[in-house]
């Protein structure tokens, strides 16, 4: 009788229990996305076959005859804007492989046959209804640049543009936007003029395009970017800063003030100089990158709650921007090497889960969406022995994405969650365990993404969200080679729910 009661406790203590209470509701969700960078340049050259079969796997929303999604649907396309190392060839000091073109000619004409195939790729992701396109740029062009090239070979820490190039640079972008318009029918919604400003990799001049900038050259840059498009009827709408460390938005981390603090110079109405909040083109919204904040496991949360709380202070919104798998990415092995499994792809789920739950992010967008030998793509593309073409194939971690950018759509709000009978909404995070994260879309469905990064099969039980009006369907992605974001079953009630190990699974309270 005491083994039977001792192991009947151990049962009932195995078994989740998580409470959604939709009161409580905490940031909006816009989007999920990736870039283009620097496949699509080529890929937008390969037969149209093997384009289909990419566009699809990234932006359809279709189902197919048994249930199981043919993409991801990704909800923001991001476009890189060249700055012209292609046409300088190998004097760019820009490896072949990341260099971009430029629309822009030496004597200030456009040239709308530049980047081809990223606009083939830029207009599919406008076919499938993708409801957000950004471009983005790197450098300025190498016509506006202090050294004449699109990289900024160690020059220092300052913008690599002319002094008195700012508004020729504004102009470009904003022409830019219009001509994509005029000769694609493509609206770009926002536009990203600086990238990683305070990277040290920005300073040193690396093998792609990009530059530094200093919070008052950034501060410069938006109120002529602001003008320039208002000046051009563009309703297109500004990101800033793209910062390439989370420790940099809020505080200072290996530069100087001229780098740091950036929520706080730049929404704070004291802080005269870098003041952009006034900018009618430029949301109250913070761009950041993942990087380098994700171990130990412990402090990527502490650092999460720490940028939330400066982001709330000052009433600024927060878009995670561009992550994908580096060097202190220890638990997994680093970014060398490309990894289809489910080791990356739980590994990324979770750093989702943190920047959606702990720093409120409002999107949440990976790197490049088609990656070669390195940890940075959605997508793998690899050449065969012998082969005359490349062949691109899919991942577990393009469809670990998908159970949420199919599935929470942009204008969805993120539900607070519980564990056990503690009211406290971390308790539904166990970075080695259960993460269990809601949301709710604007036409009512419910989404609930439950990842188990054990290595053992767990029970759940979810509650407060009462009995659904139609069967909840199940979603996953695992180990298994026929769970990619595979439909997996309907249930009326989510009690004693099975989690497979290593797995991620999504429940939508009705078909979306």
């Amino acid at each position: 009788m005491v083994c039977a009661v001792a192991c009947l406790s151990a049962t009932a203590q195995e078994r989740a229990v998580f409470t959604v209470n939709p009161d409580i509701r905490h940031q909006q969700i816009d989007c999920f996305g990736a870039s283009d960078a620097w496949s699509m340049r080529f890929i937008g050259e390969m037969p149209g076959l093997a384009q289909d079969n990419v566009a699809k796997l990234l932006f359809s929303p279709a189902t197919d005859a048994k249930g199981n999604p043919e993409g991801i649907a990704l909800s923001i396309w991001r476009f890189n804007i060249g700055a012209g190392s292609v046409e300088q060839g190998d004097s760019s000091r820009i490896s072949h492989g990341t260099r971009t073109e430029c629309f822009l000619n030496a004597d200030g004409s456009y040239d709308w046959t530049k980047q081809a195939g990223q606009r083939r790729f830029l207009k599919r992701a406008k076919d499938y209804g993708v409801p957000y396109l950004l471009g983005f740029l790197n450098s300025p062009p190498v016509f506006h640049t202090k050294n004449g090239l699109a990289t900024n070979t160690g020059r220092g820490g300052t913008l690599n543009l002319k002094e008195d190039r700012y508004g020729d640079f504004a102009r470009f972008m904003a022409g830019v936007i219009a001509g994509l318009k005029e000769h694609d029918n493509v609206a770009i919604d926002y536009i990203s003029p600086v990238n990683e400003p305070d990277g040290h990799w920005n300073w040193q001049g690396p093998k792609q395009e990009g530059s530094p900038a200093t919070k008052y050259e950034i501060a410069r840059l938006a109120r002529v970017l602001d003008r320039a498009l208002k000046s051009r009827g563009v309703t297109t709408r500004i990101i800033i800063p793209e910062s390439s460390d989370y420790r940099c938005m809020m505080a200072t981390h290996m530069t100087g003030p001229e780098r740091g603090y950036q929520i706080q110079s730049f929404f704070s109405p004291d802080s005269a100089g870098t003041y952009v909040g006034d900018l009618e083109r430029l949301p109250h919204l913070m761009a950041g990158h993942s990087y380098w904040t994700t171990t130990p496991v412990s402090y990527m949360k502490e650092c999460r709650k720490a940028l939330r709380d400066t982001l709330r202070k000052y009433g600024v919104g927060f878009w995670q921007s561009e992550v994908c798998i580096m060097g202190n990415d220890e638990e997994i092995g680093g970014g060398g090497g490309y990894d289809r499994t489910m080791k990356t792809a739980l590994y990324v789920a979770r750093v989702m889960h943190h920047d959606l739950v702990f720093a409120n992010a409002r999107s949440w967008q990976w790197w490049r969406a088609v990656g070669g030998n390195y940890k940075d793509g959605l997508l793998f593309q690899y050449r065969q022995p012998g082969a005359a073409a490349d062949t691109i194939v899919d991942s577990k971690l393009l469809w670990s994405f998908g159970n949420y950018s199919r599935f929470v759509r942009p204008g969805a709000v993120r539900l607070n969650v519980c564990r056990g009978k503690s009211t406290d909404p971390d308790s539904a995070t166990d970075p080695y365990g259960l993460m269990c994260s809601a949301f709710r879309n604007e036409d009512g469905s419910n989404v609930i993404v439950v990842i188990n990064y054990g290595e053992t099969e767990q029970t759940m039980d979810i509650e407060g969200l009462g009995t659904a009006s139609l069967p909840w369907r199940m979603y996953r992605t695992s180990d298994s080679p026929a769970e990619s974001l595979a439909f997996v079953g309907k249930r009326k009630s989510l009690k004693s729910v099975t989690l497979p190990r290593r797995s991620i699974t999504t429940f939508v309270s009705h078909s979306i």
